[in-house]
């Protein structure tokens, strides 16, 4: 028998995705999905297996019936509608920051963790921020095997992490900066970066690199960052885990990258890494070295863009330390960081866990 599922915010970037993946995963639902949406956006038709499916607006009564609702419109709205639709009995999958630190809220990767979905008080999941899952689902085997203790992790996040704004305004500077001398960027590129809309992001984000992402909480951390710190330790189950975060937004459509240094309890060497990494679930090692030490191969965020998996290359032990690795990790931040894991942990409960 399958699953009544509601998808909220189903019009927005990560939504899109969703819809989607309901139907290439073939999920066993009841009838079509149901869309909700803000109040702007009821009454707009979306594509459902070559028909349309009509959104509604999100209220109380409409999440009736719903066995599983898939949350990707915010953290404002998840706070006041989560609560709405676990109270109504169904499922919910958070796809926002509102529950992840919750002690009785599961943060769940599917390939990592997926045992802890099946406690959950409050009926409601919560799925990790984006480049914590990308990271995590490498992070997981070597700290099985090897046991992690500390992780410096720099991570290069696509303009597509802050939504479809995001996308919309890269490309659009994009466009403005070409219509430009090119001498203007090399010789007044402050002038050039000025005459830019910005709105998703502080600064110009063509051409560029941000050396922040997301809010500043305190004098030198941001919100990014403290995320990559407390969901790392929450999702492995390791409170006493050292991560020092640096999290920089460059001007990639789709696809996060991520720089790691992991150390761990014991000494480890490239084979023995690569063996733990090759066998596990939702990870795909694009790795080699020739022997004059040429480069063959390593994962692109542009390369990740559309895939399911998470890849890794650049596998490599470190200078100073035998009880460290080096490895650059990429996945879509859209698909795998968001949407696809959403539904991955809605197959989970359609399983009964």
């Amino acid at each position: 028998m399958g699953l009544r599922v509601a998808i909220v915010g189903a019009t927005g970037a990560v939504g899109q995705q969703m819809r989607g993946l309901l139907e290439r995963r073939d999920f066993p639902l009841e009838g079509d999905p149901l869309y909700l949406a803000s109040h702007r956006s009821a009454g707009k038709k979306l594509p459902w297996k070559g028909g349309e499916v009509e959104v509604q607006a999100i209220s109380e009564d409409a999440f009736e019936g719903v066995d599983v609702a898939l949350f990707s419109a915010g953290g404002g709205r998840s706070r006041e509608w989560a609560p709405v639709a676990a109270e109504k009995g169904a499922v919910v999958i958070d796809n926002s920051s509102a529950f992840r630190m919750d002690d009785q809220v599961p943060l769940v990767v599917s390939e990592v963790n997926p045992e802890a979905i099946s406690d959950r008080p409050k009926n409601i999941v919560a799925n990790p921020n984006c480049t914590t899952m990308v990271l995590m689902v490498a992070a997981k085997p070597l700290h099985a095997a090897f046991g992690l203790t500390e992780m410096v992790a720099m991570s290069y996040q696509a303009a597509g992490g802050a939504g479809q704004g995001g996308i919309d305004e890269l490309l659009t500077q994009a466009r403005q900066l070409l219509d430009l001398d090119p001498q203007q960027l090399v010789s007044d590129g402050a002038a050039a970066e000025a005459g830019v809309d910005a709105e998703s992001f502080s600064k110009a984000i063509a051409f560029n690199v941000l050396a922040h992402c997301g809010n500043f909480t305190d004098e030198r951390h941001t919100d990014e960052e403290w995320k990559l710190v407390n969901e790392s330790r929450k999702i492995l189950e390791a409170p006493a885990l050292k991560v020092s975060p640096t999290c920089v937004r460059v001007p990639v459509v789709v696809g996060h990258g991520i720089s790691a240094r992991l150390t761990f309890s014991q000494s480890v060497d490239r084979k023995a890494a690569v063996e733990a990494l090759a066998d596990a679930p939702g990870l795909e090692v694009v790795d080699g070295v020739d022997a004059d030490g040429e480069e063959l191969a390593y994962p692109t965020p542009l390369a990740s863009a559309g895939r399911d998996e998470v890849m890794v290359g650049r596998i490599r032990e470190d200078l100073a330390d035998p009880n460290s690795l080096g490895l650059w990790v990429v996945g879509d931040n859209l698909l795998k960081g968001a949407a696809l894991n959403a539904v991955q942990l809605a197959e989970l409960v359609a399983e009964g866990r």
